[in-house]
């Protein structure tokens, strides 16, 4: 397949007069206009050892040039923060209890379908809502071919104390034996324990809860958790198998912990100060500051009973939370776009490159965020995140000029994914 009349976004700026040639799933070629050709008419390849005059004289058969009309040409969004076993339900803590893992695999097949057609061709999933693993099940039946699907990475759960935010806070005592959604751990021992496991069930990050959270009962963002050998131990453990780990951290203490003892990205960052920002550059960690989710709950679940606390500490500290963000993303820490979202609301998912923008990044470091820069974090350059040759034909493409309104990202009109075409549309 032959793109033309595509305007191409490039991590340096945007190219016209440019065919990019799609073949087996990859990016063949990208050439100057009219020197492509996706097959010749006798089936052979491009570059077939025929004399020119007779390949010229050969036309493209139908359907293997596709004419953009001029829109925008991105490499495929990647959402590095996203949790697609959830309904949208706004009690998250009692999700899990009120849906079996069949369920959720279900809810997930469709959120990340929906998301696929809004552009988001990758994404990882930071554990999720679930005792089993629904998203993996989800996940290898994509890759199977079974199903239509974005490219899934993650972990299978979250790692946390007890009393953390992957335990449940709010039941008394006597209600031992539930099942939480989380891996509940104490000592080094439990946590080399935990991370096997997750390995061994498929797990390619390990996730896991350094400090407490905005919206879990009984646990403070600004308290770290685990201790400095509970954490050294996971990650070690976590790269004897070659996996990455995430890290979840709110506090500027258990952020720098993180750091520190070798985590790779950094989820959320909200309390983060200069030492941590300092640590960031040093290190070349990444951040995913996840802001649309506070935006989520500011505009659709203001009055929610079950978010009241997460609402009330994103009122109290958003200012300040996104004046270090603003101050991290000019230093130049490597900033990521994860939504923290569902799915639900695909095109939803979009606003992350907005806030990004809103907070100090250009409309193209924003866009690089959602798809060099996390492609980078994932440990997948070679094969996705830019418009290079030999990469994965993941692509997108939009109308208007995404630079000049990041809003554009939004209304995604064409998506392919491995050199099938997703969706297209006018």
């Amino acid at each position: 397949m032959i793109f033309q009349n595509a305007r191409l976004i490039f991590p340096d700026g945007i190219r016209d007069g440019l065919e990019v040639v799609v073949e087996n799933g990859k990016i063949a070629a990208i050439t100057e206009h009219g020197h492509a050709r996706a097959k010749e008419a006798d089936g052979s390849p491009p570059g077939s050892p025929r004399s020119r005059s007779a390949r010229l004289r050969c036309s493209v058969p139908a359907g293997f040039v596709l004419d953009l009309h001029g829109n925008y040409l991105a490499p495929g969004f990647i959402d590095m923060h996203c949790h697609p076993l959830g309904d949208g339900d706004d009690d998250y803590q009692t999700y899990h209890l009120k849906n079996s893992s069949a369920d959720k695999a279900l809810m997930c097949l469709k959120n990340v379908q929906g998301m696929l057609h809004a552009g988001w061709t990758s994404i990882r999933v930071p554990g999720d809502l679930d005792v089993g693993y629904a998203h993996f099940a989800v996940r290898d039946a994509i890759n199977s071919g079974m199903f239509e699907g974005p490219r899934i990475y993650g972990a299978g759960h979250w790692i946390s104390v007890t009393g953390g935010g992957g335990d449940l806070n709010f039941f008394s005592y006597e209600q031992s034996g539930v099942k939480v959604d989380g891996l509940i751990v104490d000592g080094a021992e439990e946590m080399r324990k935990a991370v096997r496991t997750e390995i061994k069930y498929g797990s390619d990050w390990i996730k896991l809860l350094v400090t407490g959270a905005f919206m879990t009962a009984g646990d403070n963002p600004q308290n770290v958790h685990f201790s400095k050998e509970e954490l050294t131990v996971a990650i070690e453990e976590a790269g004897r198998r070659d996996v990455p780990v995430m890290a979840h951290a709110h506090s500027a203490e258990g952020i720098k912990m993180s750091i520190k003892a070798g985590a790779k990205t950094i989820e959320h960052g909200s309390f983060l100060d200069d030492e941590g920002i300092d640590l960031f550059l040093k290190n070349g960690t990444y951040l995913i500051p996840t802001l649309t989710i506070g935006k989520w709950f500011l505009e659709f679940n203001e009055n929610s009973l079950a978010l009241a606390k997460a609402i009330a500490l994103t009122k109290k500290h958003r200012p300040e939370v996104e004046a270090v963000l603003s101050k991290a993303i000019k230093a130049g820490v490597k900033v990521g776009v994860g939504t923290d979202l569902t799915g639900t609301n695909p095109e939803y998912c979009a606003n992350e490159f907005s806030e990004l923008v809103r907070l100090g990044m250009t409309p193209m470091q924003a866009i690089m965020a959602g798809t060099k820069i996390n492609a980078e974090a994932l440990g997948k350059i070679k094969d996705l995140g830019t418009i290079e040759v030999g990469k994965f034909a993941d692509l997108v493409a939009v109308k208007g000029d995404p630079l000049k309104d990041i809003h554009e990202l939004k209304s995604v009109k064409f998506v392919m994914k491995g050199g099938k075409v997703i969706k297209s549309e006018k």
